[in-house]
């Protein structure tokens, strides 16, 4: 698939917004933590003074249409974001606009996600109301810009985390039923080739909301948070789940985690309180911790601690150079839908190579909970969203971009295979000391789902490099990547996006899409030059084989036999009917109906606040006549149900109502 974005057309070299103390973050500051906040202004306004090849620099300020929640770089150069509800946008970082997107159909807010290797992301859960998931699942696909609705999970999924796994296949593990059932406990693998999901039946276990996994050397995948305990799940046949050791600072609930390198994973700050204490009174640690899981005993061990103090509800990002940058959250105790007391301003840096971190720019806005951070093709991260932050954006340019001139990549494959070696074409072959390759990002509530990094080896050759692709999809999922290249001064490449994948295609469902809406643009603050996209190239069809006509022997003539007769084909269920719903408590309403089907997979529980526009709520399975839905709040609730099978839906029921009160 070709890069859609010519990156090697942006403007780097426009004037950028040095990081300095804005007149709220002084109010906040002052008022809220009097002596100390002074002298923490201080040295923030003395790492502002730098040089921005030390600290880099933040552009000024975006207004957009909506909170960025939900962030995922798309291999074709452009951004997806949503907010609340059902409302996606794309932002294309060339030329600023940002455009409405289609519509999933569902409210995918508070949902998991992760990138298929074809490039189409994988979206599972949502959000009915708080601690209430969707047992809904999508694929968005990025270069026809619609959504193809999947069969159904196993039961709803509030804050679940995805994962790509080495064959191809996507993880879903965690998510909140409800409040009467709890987390759903069960991991699934959405399964490409049979378009089905596969239930881990025999790995069941608790974990806490949005869980910070990773593909693991050894294939199986690593739970490395946010609770001590870290584990290995083992993702074949039915499931299995391992101990790994237990971290050594304990609970770390809204830190953050990343896979730096091969099996390498650092795990950063948080707090030891629930999710949504409202009570708690242990600041954020500073800490961090890194572990190998290369190593026949895993152990976590203490690197060095953030210098700029503690936070909670902050992202952390991997840079094209490898190091990590952890960039806004909040120091203090309060919840996280509370106004920050003490918000983060500065940013971090990671070196892996020391051990150590670095402060560096500052952010304008509040960056803490609901707040996205992802690495851009050209080098850059775009930090956005969150609550406090609200509909807005702003873009850090790392200290590297500030090291002298650029490589450039002249020519790169968009598609390579395990362990071959291909060849990238570039002027600056002599002074490349580096190439690295990292996933494109898929991010939500702090923890990034997609990113991760290989290494690849690399020589020189007449006019490039010679680069060999990864030859382990434990260490390198397929799917698309940034391919950066970069010199002596660390200054990286605009990368280009390239698929890594086995030579067989990866099968998907017939997509059934949804109309893009005509876009909107949105004026943007700084005016850009507008770079010219490549055409999204249109898919060649796969030629249908015209079968060799096999020529007849003259023969004795033979009885004619008996034709088999042909099997009689599926047919979509009846529609069940005689719903009914009634209230047996002030949040909790029982439904009851008839199935007249015998053929159905199961059954899909729709509800309404006000009866016209109705969301899936469950699934339950095949003659299962009866649904609880918890929770609730008091006021008129409609539901409608409909069977389901392979060949598609049946009519809806009835609608029946019901009102709970407190």
């Amino acid at each position: 698939m070709q890069r859609m974005i010519d990156w090697k057309s942006l403007p780097l070299d426009r004037p950028l917004k040095s990081c300095s103390c804005s007149s709220e973050r002084l109010k906040v500051r002052l008022v809220g933590l009097g002596c100390f906040a002074v002298a923490h202004l201080i040295a923030v306004s003395s790492a502002s003074a730098q040089d921005p090849g030390t600290v880099g620099q933040f552009s000024p300020v975006m207004t957009w249409p909506n909170e960025a929640i939900h962030a995922h770089m798309l291999p074709t150069g452009k951004v997806l974001f949503w907010t609340r509800g059902d409302q996606s946008q794309l932002w294309d970082p060339v030329t600023n606009e940002v455009t409405a997107a289609a519509r999933s159909g569902a409210n995918i807010f508070c949902s998991g996600h992760a990138f298929l290797p074809n490039g189409h992301l994988l979206e599972a859960g949502g959000h009915v109301t708080s601690w209430v998931g969707l047992p809904n699942a999508y694929t968005y696909n990025p270069f026809n810009r619609t959504w193809t609705q999947l069969p159904d999970m196993n039961n709803g999924r509030w804050y679940p985390t995805n994962t790509t796994l080495p064959n191809g296949d996507v993880l879903v593990v965690s998510g909140w039923i409800d409040t009467r059932q709890g987390v759903n406990v069960e991991p699934q693998v959405w399964q490409s080739a049979s378009a089905s999901w596969c239930n881990l039946t025999t790995a069941h276990l608790t974990l806490p909301f949005y869980p910070f996994m990773f593909v693991a050397p050894n294939g199986k995948v690593f739970c490395a948070g946010p609770s001590q305990t870290t584990r290995y799940l083992n993702t074949t046949a039915t499931g299995a789940w391992s101990t790994v050791v237990d971290s050594n600072y304990g609970t770390r609930n809204w830190g953050s985690a990343v896979m730096y390198d091969n099996g390498k994973v650092l795990l950063m700050g948080g707090s030891p309180c629930g999710f949504y204490d409202g009570n708690c009174t242990t600041y954020p640690t500073a800490t961090a911790e890194i572990i190998d899981l290369n190593s026949p005993t895993p152990t976590w061990q203490y690197t060095g601690s953030m210098v700029t103090g503690g936070r909670k509800l902050h992202n952390a990002t991997l840079l094209a150079d490898g190091t990590v940058l952890v960039s806004g959250g909040s120091r203090g105790t309060e919840g996280p839908n509370a106004q920050p007391s003490d918000p983060a301003y500065e940013c971090e840096l990671w070196d892996p190579a020391t051990g150590t971190w670095t402060t560096i720019a500052s952010l304008t806005k509040k960056r803490t909970y609901h707040s996205t951070a992802l690495l851009l093709p050209d080098g850059r991260v775009l930090s956005a969203g969150g609550d406090f932050g609200g509909a807005s954006a702003e873009v850090y340019s790392p200290p590297y971009l500030f090291n002298g001139s650029r490589p450039t990549i002249t020519s790169a494959p968009t598609s390579v295979g395990y362990g071959q070696s291909f060849f990238v074409g570039t002027p600056n072959a002599t002074s490349i000391s580096k190439v690295t390759l990292i996933a494109l990002s898929s991010v939500t509530h702090g923890f990034n789902m997609g990113q991760r990094i290989s290494r690849p080896l690399f020589s020189q050759a007449t006019g490039g490099l010679n680069v060999t692709a990864p030859s382990n999809p434990n260490t390198t999922p397929p799917g698309y990547y940034m391919l950066f290249i970069l010199n002596s001064n660390g200054v990286p490449s605009v990368a280009n996006i390239v698929q890594i994948n086995s030579t067989t295609p990866t099968p998907t469902p017939t997509p059934t899409p949804t109309a893009t809406p005509t876009p909107t643009p949105t004026p943007t603050p700084t005016p850009r030059p507008t770079a010219t996209p490549t055409p999204t190239p249109t898919p060649t069809p796969r030629p249908t084989a015209t079968p060799t006509p096999t020529p007849s022997p003259t023969a004795t003539p033979s009885p004619t036999p008996t034709p088999t007769p042909t099997p009689t084909p599926v047919q979509p269920p009846a529609a069940p009917s005689n719903l009914t719903a009634t209230a047996v408590s002030a949040s909790q309403i029982n439904l009851s109906w008839t199935d007249n089907s015998n053929n159905e997979t199961g059954f899909k529980v729709y509800r309404s606040k006000r009866g016209r526009r109705f969301r899936g709520i469950a699934t339950v399975g095949a003659d299962v006549t009866t649904f609880s839905n918890t929770g609730l709040r008091a006021t008129t609730y409609y539901y409608r149900v409909r069977a389901y099978n392979s060949r598609g839906n049946s009519a809806y029921s009835n609608i029946a109502t019901a009102t709970t009160r407190h």
